[in-house]
């Protein structure tokens, strides 16, 4: 049965291409007019802005393909697309102006946004990408902004540690996935950390990775290109995501997209040497590993989600709840310096939670909070962005050949049905790093998303400084405590 038309917020006779044209604004946002057949735009999907120029009003849009209601879903190209019609008097023309501007206005869209941009990331190409899409989109729409260039590792965290949030309606991260990290880890380093995280947070893939950018384009059946990043960017929808703290001692990081121990850090890190080939590196790498597999010793502790309880053996917790200082309310007498600022992680009683634990070895050991770890690698299909959970991908022992078979399924994420793999939810994570099977001397790497935590003893540039040390840490998940501009469904 079909659906009754909206009620007209505005109708009115215009002139479109020479011919007159009756034009109307419905009250659902739709532009109707004709122009040799029916023609219509959807003000909220595919409207960027508009401008008076005279007597005419220039409709700025961005469509798929030849025009017509764009539908993101589609596989079709983002074109934009001007339309321009004349009202047949001046009163009619500030009419339509206003109720345009008083429709655009009232879908919550940014005004100001702060624009991060990573030039040596990837392919070295978002300062292109920034050229040709973001600033063009974002000025058709309105908005305004003030660019960033990031110069050094953890520049973008600092600037978000300081920067004045309250001019801004949100911040973009033109990059891969290390710039949005290094801005979660910067917001919840404040001392107002808990208002800070509400800043929505938008993502353009321009790096190597772009996991978080494929995972929310993806969620709606989009591509993973800029102009879609961007058109959702400027809609102004948000999702929640969870923030995973990992926490050994007094060290602290703030995870947004996984950790990894075993065969994928090893191959995430490592690959580095063979910059050269580009992204081929690395498949490369990972054949070299494969054909060289190690395994690691050592145990993980986990927190099953309900329906999931099976996996492992029962332990105990042996640890500290975490999140305990958020609590804590200093003294006049206590130093400064003890006082300490920003996010501490969430509070839970892990000695009241259930439990379970699995030995190695382990050929690798992958926590995921989103569907997508990069472009091409469905690292965990069921991941979902505010559950609460983490999605462990464990493989204790694969024969070489299963293994290559298993890994070419990355890109449709059918590696989780594989006998050899394990995939469960954990509501909380201990890892107990070891050292390789066949050679006690060497160690492992500890990865999280991009970022090196830990190197052991004989791996990959182990004698530079990293956050932590090879030894247990322990992972806790907030539930949606970040924000992130989100695309919609059609």
């Amino acid at each position: 049965m079909d659906q009754p038309e909206s009620m007209p917020i505005l109708s009115d006779r215009v002139l479109v291409n020479g011919g007159v044209s009756p034009l109307t604004l419905t009250a659902d946002g739709i532009l109707r007019w004709t122009e040799r057949s029916q023609r219509s735009l959807k003000v909220e999907k595919e409207v960027l802005g508009f401008s008076a120029e005279g007597p005419k009003i220039r409709i700025r849009a961005i469509v798929e393909g030849g025009g017509g209601i764009f539908c993101i879903g589609s596989a079709g190209n983002l074109v934009r697309k001007d339309f321009v019609f004349q009202p047949l008097s001046e009163d009619s023309l500030l009419l339509w102006c206003q109720r345009l501007r008083e429709y655009i206005d009232s879908l919550g869209r940014p005004k100001h946004l702060f624009v991060l941009l990573n030039p040596f990331g990837g392919k070295k190409s978002a300062s292109k990408i920034f050229v040709d899409h973001v600033k063009t989109l974002f000025e058709d729409a309105d908005i305004q902004i003030t660019l960033q260039e990031t110069q050094y590792r953890l520049h973008a965290k600092e600037v978000a540690n300081s920067l004045d949030l309250s001019k801004y309606d949100g911040i973009v991260c033109v990059s891969g996935d290390g710039i949005l990290v290094e801005v979660v880890n910067g917001l919840l380093g404040r001392e107002d950390w808990d208002a800070a995280i509400k800043m929505p947070i938008g993502v353009i893939p321009a790096g190597t990775g772009n996991g978080m950018a494929k995972s929310l384009l993806d969620s709606v059946g989009a591509p993973c290109a800029a102009p879609n990043a961007v058109l959702a960017i400027i809609r102004g929808h948000k999702c929640s995501v969870d923030v995973a703290t990992i926490v050994q001692g007094e060290a602290k990081f703030f995870s947004v997209l996984m950790l990894a121990w075993g065969l994928v850090a090893d191959i995430d890190i490592e690959s580095e040497k063979y910059r050269c080939l580009g992204s081929a590196r690395l498949d490369f790498y990972a054949l070299q590993r494969i054909l060289h597999l190690r395994q690691y010793n050592g145990r993980i502790s986990f927190v099953p989600v309900p329906g999931f309880e099976t996996y492992g053996e029962p332990t105990n917790f042996h640890g500290k709840s975490t999140g305990e200082q958020n609590s804590h309310i200093p003294s006049e007498e206590e130093p400064a310096k003890a006082q300490q600022h920003g996010y501490q992680g969430p509070y839970i009683d892990l000695e009241d939670l259930d439990w379970r634990t699995i030995n190695g070895p382990f050929v690798s050991v992958w926590l995921h909070n989103v569907p997508w770890g990069g472009e091409d690698t469905m690292a965990a299909p069921d991941a979902k962005f505010s559950d609460g959970y983490l999605d462990l991908i464990l493989i204790r022992d694969c024969p070489q050949l299963p293994l290559l078979s298993l890994m070419t399924e990355l890109k449709s994420g059918n590696h989780v049905k594989s006998p050899y793999v394990m995939y469960l939810k954990v509501k909380a994570f201990i890892l107990e790093p070891g050292p390789q099977t066949q050679d006690p001397t060497k160690e492992g790497i500890i990865d999280s998303d991009g970022e090196v935590l830990a190197r052991g003893k004989g791996t990959y540039k182990c004698d530079q400084k990293t956050l932590m040390a090879y030894d247990k840490l322990q992972i806790t998940v907030d539930q949606g405590l970040a924000t992130l501009f989100s695309p919609i469904e059609d």
